[in-house]
């Protein structure tokens, strides 16, 4: 795809797009982000881009509902939302999660605790990345330039994290 072809597809798409992230958000200026975000993913990813029309409006459509979905999916997007959240912030994010009870908030509560405690006393390289990670809501690609790592090495050090997470958990 070149640039022209690019160009064009983005006119031709951009309001859909926005509308996409629009829906799933409900605001007006991360919409606009995400959408920004979807169209960078269609540059980085233009050799995988359908040939049809129909082919093209599907892919676009389905990178930026995938871009609001990871968005909505963040831990930054949860701390924020639990943050503005009438009354104890705690509970309304246990709320938030499903919990309806006083007590399956309160384990809920303890069990992200104990994660937390978890994520910091794993060793190096594991704890930075699963801090940034699980705590920070940094994706891995993110983390791979920050760290000046491989994403690859950040994903399996993450699978990595994840197993000693669940044995200490469990063991715990």
């Amino acid at each position: 795809m070149t640039e022209r072809e690019f160009t064009q597809l983005m006119q031709q798409y951009e309001n859909l797009a926005y509308t996409v992230c629009h829906q799933l958000v409900h605001d007006h200026d991360l919409a606009q982000d995400l959408c920004q975000e979807a169209f960078l993913s269609v540059w980085l990813h233009r050799d995988r881009c359908p040939d049809t029309p129909d082919g093209r409006r599907n892919w676009v459509c389905r990178i930026a509902a995938n871009k609001a979905k990871d968005h909505l999916k963040s831990a930054y997007a949860r701390r924020v939302t639990a943050a503005e959240a009438p009354g104890d912030a705690p509970a309304a994010q246990a709320q938030a999660l499903g919990a309806s009870s006083l007590a399956e908030q309160v384990e809920l509560r303890q069990a992200a605790d104990a994660a937390r405690g978890c994520i910091v006393s794993l060793a190096e390289p594991y704890r930075t990345v699963c801090a940034l990670h699980f705590l920070g809501g940094v994706p891995a690609d993110a983390i791979a330039a920050r760290l000046n790592r491989p994403v690859k090495t950040v994903h399996t050090q993450l699978y990595r994290a994840r197993l000693r997470m669940k044995r200490q958990l469990c063991a715990g």
